[in-house]
């Protein structure tokens, strides 16, 4: 998320000052193009690693800053999420064994990671979306305590006018509305830096935008969101909706999103898209900065233009612009963010080989932009995101592809002559682009192989156990080392720790209830009762807040007065329902919430969350999950 030294209340006129930086910046920047400033002659590649930490249970888990004291090493930093962690690469020069170098390091890393994060009762988890995570994990008192995210969650909510609203539409479909940023991390990414020169950096950002739909069909690896199975690349629809800030009026206006592809093709400067972003979208948060870029150049100087950074930092293009500065020498590079994390470390760099052959086989490409109009290679994106391998994407000169025998009889000939006229290792090339072609002709990218083995599963198990097994899987095949086409699917066994598994009511509880509302007539709770073969039924009002329990000795009651009294009598749900409940939160312990059970001589527990009803735990819950131990136990005997 870059420079962290910002005003979290910066006034009116520390705003100016800022948007003024900004403006000088710029102007240094085209100075410096002009005159010729920006590095040419080196091709350097790079990248960033974003990973989830969880507990014992599967569970995210706030250790981001507690791990980052332990590793005490400048590779690593936060992200908005205390279950985030970030690991930068050192960047490499294209060429040789870069992508080999990448690999070592990258694992190297990971091990240091986990090592800090097993020392904790923790794990690390590489993949797009955590399949385990839930809603209540997204909420203020898991952000990073920063005040650069504080300051931009309070700027783009209050921007925001509102809630932000999600409506996602995959197998399942997801709608729910959301308080702040922090949907923005549950998603993590294996961000890939490419180096250009200036005079090259238009027809470069354009290839880079029409190879993004298919590097990301076969990287796809995010298809579940709260247990909802969505798109293929599901952080593609979240991440944008979990930062638009656009207000109702603004999106009539057809305003563009933060989070944006772009509008149209780049003519011939990387300053088009700086002076767009900074025209379109107005400064959130300010840096003290007291650089003068000219005078700075006017002296032989390369100036760190923070405010430009700063501000380019907070506008999420799929494909960055970046400016930089590396061994005292200022120079610009594209930033593809569309790559998720995971599903291995071999997959992720042959990913990042595929993204940079491809970049590399520029002069094949030609001039894209007059070979595939700008709306194609959107629309691509998104296909690509929704279908991933099954994509259907529109190509060059207009033919239709389907997104694998595009890879496989085009682009990766093409990525592979790329990499050769860089002067990569043939070793690298054969085992990284061999990743790649096996993927494909196997048909199983890591959202592939999750959503195969969620569909293997079947209906056995809770949800949320076949959730947590898929997260068991992936830890364990992760530190295998081998490609996910490689795999074996998850299977329910791979629950991991019994005794984690169980430890809270979110483990255990139902969220798949039937209810009704306190005037509904009581006959609809009986026959609800009668259909379902369960013995209670909750009562929640329209906002979803708990009224009261019906329970089935309520209803026989009512039964046997309506016979005594010779005849069928009308009563509402409110009439026969319990109001005092006894209620327990997600986090309460089972072994708390069945010891409230004993001592009320009670066989239901409602879920209650900020006041909401969020799931229901039964005396039922508890004999299924003896069951389950006790299967477990003389399995193991």
């Amino acid at each position: 998320m870059g420079l962290q030294q910002i005003s979290e209340s910066a006034d009116h006129n520390e705003m100016r000052r800022f948007v003024k930086s900004l403006l000088e910046d710029v102007h240094a920047l085209e100075r410096m193009l002009a005159d010729g400033k920006i590095e040419t002659g080196t091709r350097r590649i790079g990248a960033e690693q974003e990973m989830f930490l969880v507990d014992r249970a599967l569970q995210p888990t706030k250790l981001a800053q507690v791990l980052l004291a332990k590793l005490g090493n400048e590779s690593y930093t936060t992200e908005l999420g205390l279950f985030n962690l970030e690991a930068n690469l050192k960047p490499q020069v294209l060429g040789g064994d870069c992508f080999g170098l990448m690999h070592t390091e990258l694992s190297m890393l990971l091990e240091r990671a986990r090592v800090a994060a097993k020392e904790e009762q923790a794990q690390i988890v590489l993949c797009g979306i955590l399949p385990t995570l839930e809603k209540a994990q997204l909420s203020l008192d898991y952000m990073t305590p920063s005040p650069r995210y504080l300051a931009m969650n309070r700027l783009l909510t209050q921007m925001r006018g509102g809630k932000f609203e999600f409506r996602i539409k995959g197998v399942d479909e997801l709608s729910t509305s959301h308080d702040n940023v922090m949907l923005e991390a549950c998603t993590t990414s294996f961000q890939i830096h490419y180096q250009v020169t200036a005079d090259e950096f238009a027809s470069r950002y354009n290839l880079a935008q029409v190879i993004t739909a298919p590097c990301l069909a076969v990287a796809v690896n995010s298809p579940v969101l709260l247990q909802h199975r969505l798109w293929h690349e599901t952080r593609i629809a979240i991440f944008q909706q979990s930062l638009d800030t656009r207000s109702e009026h603004m999106t009539e206006r057809g305003q563009r999103q933060r989070v944006n592809f772009g509008e149209h093709w780049v003519d011939e400067s990387i300053l088009e898209i700086y002076r767009e972003d900074v025209a379109r979208f107005r400064s959130l948060i300010a840096i003290a900065s007291d650089e003068n870029p000219m005078k700075v150049l006017a002296e032989g100087g390369v100036p760190q233009l923070k405010a430009l950074r700063l501000h380019n930092g907070t506008v999420y293009r799929w494909n960055r612009p970046c400016y930089g500065i590396s061994d005292g020498k200022p120079h610009l590079r594209i930033e593809n963010r569309v790559i998720p994390a995971g599903p291995s470390v071999i997959d992720e760099i042959a990913n990042a080989a595929f993204f940079v052959g491809l970049m590399s086989a520029a002069e094949e490409f030609g001039d894209v932009t007059a070979a595939m109009s700008f709306d194609d290679a959107r629309a691509n994106f998104v296909a690509a995101a929704r279908y991933g391998l099954h994509a259907r994407l529109r190509w060059l000169k207009g033919r239709a592809w389907s997104a694998d025998e595009l890879v496989l009889k085009q682009l990766l000939p093409m990525a592979r002559r790329g990499l050769e006229a860089e002067k990569v290792a043939k070793a690298d090339i054969d085992r990284y682009l061999g990743v790649i072609e096996q993927r494909v002709t196997s048909d199983r990218t890591g959202a592939q192989w999750s959503l195969d083995s969620l569909s293997s599963m079947g209906e056995r198990g809770r949800p949320i156990e076949r959730y947590r097994a898929l997260t068991a899987a992936l830890i364990e095949r992760q530190q295998s080392g081998e490609p996910v086409h490689e795999w074996s699917l998850a299977s329910l066994e791979e629950r991991d720790n019994a005794r984690e598994n169980y430890r809270t009511v979110r483990q255990v509880m139902n969220k798949d209830m039937f209810t009704v509302r306190p005037d509904d007539v009581a006959d609809l709770a009986a026959s609800l009762m009668e259909w379902q073969k369960i013995r209670y039924v909750l009562v929640e009002d329209e906002d979803g807040r708990l009224a009261g329990l019906v329970s089935h000795r309520a209803v026989l009651s009512m039964l046997a007065r309506a016979k005594s009294e010779g005849g069928a009598v009308t009563h509402s749900v409110r009439e026969i329902m319990r109001a005092d409940v006894v209620t327990v939160t997600p986090d309460t312990s089972s072994q708390h919430a069945l010891d409230l059970m004993r001592r009320n001589k009670i066989g239901c527990l409602p879920v209650v969350q900020d006041g909401r009803l969020v799931g229901v735990l039964t005396e039922h819950d508890f004999m299924e999950l003896a069951s389950v131990l006790l299967d477990r136990w003389l399995k193991d005997a």
